[in-house]
């Protein structure tokens, strides 16, 4: 018995056929990547703004009854808040920030004694606190405090 000889025609064949159907498939496969990639950016967008809109509403600081409330974050993170301790203090600076997952809320306080006093916090979403740094400008101390949700 002699082996089939191969003259390179079968494989040719084989291999053009290939050829053609990763052709016809080609504008598919491209029309599915720009589909996936036109929608790529705008989850994180709404991620990012959703997590950041997290932080609207009224935080209440269970050591004292300090309160901030949050009632509208503006596209370039300006909040408008204000700060109650009991009486209404306005804050001097509220600004939103996110870094990768970390969304951040800074506070300044420019009236009622507190001249200069700041609040750095962190939103933790699995508890849904704000977790940070109250700094006491008058006393110039730092103390590690927690707002909850009220």
């Amino acid at each position: 018995m002699t082996a089939p000889i191969d003259d390179g025609k079968c494989g040719n064949s084989v291999a053009g056929a290939l050829l053609v159907l990763v052709l016809a498939l080609a504008p598919v496969g491209v029309a599915q990547a720009q589909r996936t990639s036109a929608a790529e950016p705008v989850t994180p967008l709404v991620a990012k703004k959703a997590g950041i809109e997290a932080l609207k509403g009224t935080w209440v600081r269970p050591d004292g009854g300090y309160t901030i409330a949050i009632a509208n974050i503006g596209p370039n993170g300006e909040m408008e808040a204000t700060y109650f301790n009991p009486g209404r203090f306005p804050f001097a600076k509220a600004q939103a920030s996110r870094e990768g997952a970390t969304v951040r809320a800074f506070f300044e306080l420019r009236a009622g004694g507190y001249d200069g006093s700041t609040y750095e916090l962190t939103y933790d979403p699995a508890s849904d606190r704000l977790k940070g740094i109250y700094y006491q400008a008058v006393v110039k101390q730092r103390f590690d405090v927690y707002f909850v949700r009220k």
